[in-house]
């Protein structure tokens, strides 16, 4: 019998850009910090990491980059389900445990009450639709956010599309065709960066298309600076590069956010993306970049429960400045600790499990 051409790709393992890696970890700790301070102030002119959202545009950047650099050469060897199957097995399991803690969360929130217009079987659906990443934006109280449970899912979302649309399309199109689109991509990021004054959008029902436009364009632009080699040589190492990634988030809430955050999206994060890949590691920082980097997607997936908590904690005991403080860094370290023993007790094992069973069938399949 023909013997199954799809192990060798499946199998193969490529190395990883530690730098990026850790520049991952660098952006969910943004989102983490952002997260804590967007219910402190209200007005983000007065907050200080108030740009933190647009991490999200890096993850989305970094995200093409990598996807390209790990499947445009595997891809048509290891065929399009094999591919569906090690994306799911890489971030589903992270998508339940973030439901599940949401859920867990939204119905013993020491803080909060459960509105009476949540019936079981209401519940019921918006577990689900999170679980299966179905958009639902039915909770009010929640700011119709698509997944009520797990505010950060939204972009996990249009993950999956862009890795859909990836392994369906962008795969089999030659670079020319990815700038073209990527040009057109830039011209969507613009006009919703005009129509509401910011890139901010993405996560709720009424600004549900804001999120297709930050992938489409940032995620093409990933894949473009891996195929055209837009690698750039460099000794910031990760220190520097963490440093400039860090400015994109506490740049200055203003009126010119439209432009200003444009700017950033479109050419500062695909030039960081650029240096990342090319930075010269120094052996001493790639423990904590290993670190940054497994730690990245473990905490911005199971941070929000304690978001909702901490939210309604605030807006109802009104703590002074300096109890504050402590409740906001007492609670960023016990979210990454939390981050720490899902990604461990969980998130390892479970993809652990799933990774060998698949590669064992794969192996009988091409010994018969």
């Amino acid at each position: 019998m023909e013997k199954n051409t799809a192990a060798p790709a499946l199998l193969q393992t490529k190395q990883h850009f530690d730098i990026l890696d850790g520049l991952r970890g660098v952006a969910a700790l943004a989102v983490v910090i952002f997260h804590f301070m967007e219910w402190v102030f209200t007005d983000f002119s007065q907050n200080f990491i108030a740009h933190g959202f647009l991490a999200v545009d890096f993850f989305f950047c970094l995200s093409g980059f990598v996807i390209g650099y790990a499947y445009d050469d595997r891809l048509g060897t290891m065929g399009v389900p094999a591919f569906f199957k090690s994306r799911i097995i890489r971030l589903h399991p992270l998508v339940v445990a973030g439901s599940v803690m949401g859920l867990l969360a939204f119905l013993f929130d020491p803080f909060g009450i459960v509105p009476e217009s949540y019936s079981v079987g209401k519940i019921a659906l918006i577990f689900f639709c999170s679980m299966v990443l179905a958009p639902f934006p039915v909770m009010e109280d929640r700011g119709f956010n698509l997944f009520g449970l797990n505010a950060p899912s939204w972009s996990l979302f249009w993950e999956y599309v862009a890795n859909i649309v990836y392994a369906l399309v962008l795969h089999r199109l030659r670079k020319v065709y990815i700038a073209v689109l990527t040009v057109l991509a830039a011209v969507g990021i613009v006009y919703v960066a005009c129509r509401s004054g910011n890139l901010l959008g993405g996560w709720s029902g009424p600004t549900f298309w804001d999120g297709g436009a930050r992938i489409a364009y940032s995620f093409l632009a990933g894949l473009l600076i891996y195929r055209s080699n837009w690698i750039i040589k460099n000794r910031l190492g990760f220190p520097g590069l963490a440093v400039l990634l860090s400015l994109a988030f506490i740049m200055p809430f203003t009126s010119w956010n439209w432009l200003t955050e444009s700017l950033v999206v479109l050419l500062y994060f695909p030039l960081l993306v650029a240096l990342g890949a090319g930075a010269a590691l120094r052996p001493s920082m790639r423990p904590i970049c290993v670190f940054s980097g497994n730690i990245s997607y473990p905490l911005y997936m199971t941070h929000y429960a304690f978001l909702w908590m901490f939210g309604n904690w605030y807006t109802s005991q009104k703590p002074g400045g300096g109890e504050l403080a402590v409740v906001i860094i007492a609670g960023v370290i016990v979210s990454v600790g939390v981050a720490y023993l899902v990604m461990k007790l969980y998130d390892i094992p479970v993809r652990r499990y799933f990774t060998n069973k698949w590669k064992a069938k794969v192996l009988e399949q091409q010994a018969k």
